[in-house]
This record gives structure tokens, sequence and C-alpha cells, in this order.
């Protein structure tokens, strides 16, 4: 234990840990549940990464170069859209399956970043990797989830309700107004799982970055601080992102004659564009 109350762990109190999921993989084997094996691949994908990002994020901090440190957050930023990308379970043809998920991620993801170094936290220098590495992870890795979640919705929702759709755009209705009850339905879907952790945060759980950071010796209201800072950018940024991405994606997905264009769908990628 160091003099703030940090505790270090060795190698063999790291695997103590592992007993009960390796109790659990070996149940999934006897239940012949077909898990077993799924579960030591991702076990082991899991420590490889760790550990290779332990040793990478260690060059970075000791190097303090802010060329290095941006190029890790462009390698993290291009893994967080491709992602997004693979997710998508109806994702438009073509390059355009880049734009509205993947790319309002990059967007609405560095603007928060640069809000939270330039506006919030200030480090000296802003580019310090300690600060800008730790907040932009948290803040793409939640973030994702929530848009391909939205995106997916909005997608499901236009091959679902296509003839309620057309029906309203019969009548009159501007693409954007057929449309708008389901992008609202989307948003909530996006929204869902980050309303859920803010709901339970402080009650139910301790967030991640507020347990590390008290594990760590911060003063737990420090440690609170830095949590509600956290939230409130993934937040925003899962909304604002969903949002782009799902009128990016209605756009593509109509014409200037308000009329559905499901063809642009990548699995309709030869019926015209």
């Amino acid at each position: 234990m160091t003099d703030t109350g940090y505790i270090t762990l060795q190698y063999w109190e790291v695997a103590a840990s592992a007993v009960l999921f390796v109790i659990t993989a070996g149940l999934a084997w006897l239940f012949e549940a077909g898990l077993a094996r799924s579960l030591a691949w991702v076990a082991a994908r899991m420590v490889a990464q760790l550990l290779l990002v332990g040793l990478v994020l260690k060059f970075i901090f000791a190097a303090t170069n802010g060329w290095i440190t941006l190029a890790a957050a462009s390698v993290m930023a291009l893994m967080a859209m491709r992602e997004v990308t693979r997710r998508q379970r109806q994702p438009l043809a073509g390059v355009w399956r880049w734009l509205p998920g993947p790319a309002s991620l990059l967007f609405i993801g560095v603007l928060a970043l640069m809000l939270t170094l330039l506006v919030v936290l200030r480090p000296e220098p802003w580019h310090a990797p300690r600060q800008l590495l730790p907040i932009f992870g948290m803040i793409l890795g939640n973030a994702m989830t929530g848009i391909t979640l939205g995106l997916n919705a909005i997608t499901q929702a236009i091959t679902r309700e296509r003839a309620a759709i057309e029906a309203r755009l019969l009548l009159g209705f501007s693409r954007w107004r057929a449309l708008r009850p389901f992008a609202a339905g989307a948003l909530r879907t996006a929204l869902t799982p980050m309303m859920n952790a803010m709901a339970a945060a402080g009650i139910i759980s301790l967030p991640g970055m507020m347990t590390g950071q008290i594990l760590a010796g911060a003063p737990p209201v420090e440690a609170v601080k830095y949590q509600l800072m956290i939230m409130f950018l993934i937040a925003g940024v899962v909304g604002l992102a969903s949002l782009a991405a799902m009128a990016v994606t209605i756009w593509r997905l109509t014409d200037e004659r308000h009329r559905l264009r499901p063809d642009r769908f990548a699995a309709a990628r030869g019926a015209g564009a």
C-alpha cells in the first residue's frame, strides 16, 4: 500500500480474483451451454489487450509528447468508429455506413473532450495523456453503445413500420414529421442505458471512475465531482451524437420528394443509390 492508500496488486492476487469466473466457465462446460470456449477466449483476449495497453500507456505517460498522445487518441477513435459500423444491423450502402454513427461519434466526442480539457479541467499541458486518454476512452466506450442502439432502433423502425411511414407521407407529412415519432422512440432507446446508470449512481452502485479514484486514495467528494463530470459528458455525447446520426440516416433513407428509399440500405446495394 502506498502513502495515498493505493493498494498495489500482485499478479497472483489478480488471478485469485478470477476464481468465480473460472467456476462459471466450468459450469458452462458441464451444462454444455456452448459458452466455455467463448468465455475462455474473451478472458484471454481481455488479459492480452489490457496488459498491452498498460505497457503502451506507461510509455505514453512517460513521454508526455502531444503528438504521441494524439496518435493514441486517434487509434481509440478509429476503433470505436469501426465498432459502431460493425454493430449496425442494417447499415447504409457504400461510404454512407461511416457517416451517421461513426462520424457523429467522432465529432461530438472530440467536441466534448475539448470542452473538458480546455474549460473544465485545464491541465498543463492541455494534451496531458493522464487526463486526455482516460476521459476520451470513457466517452467513446459509453457513447458507442448508445449510438449503436439508437441507429439500430431507427433503421428497424423504418423497415418494420414502412407502410405506416409511407401512409403519413402520402397524407402530406414531410419526411421529418413523418419519422419524428420513430426517431423519438430511437432516442429513448439510445439514452435508456445512460439514464439507468445515472439513476442508480450513488444509491445502487458506485460508478467506475468514482470507484477508481476512491481506490487510488482520492477524497470521496472529489471523486464524486469527477464522476458527475464524466456522466454528464457521456449523456450529452450519446444524446447529441444519436440525434445527429438519426438525422443523417433519415435524410439518406428519404429523398427530396419525401419518399422512403429503403434501397439505400447495404442489403440492397445494387438497387440504386
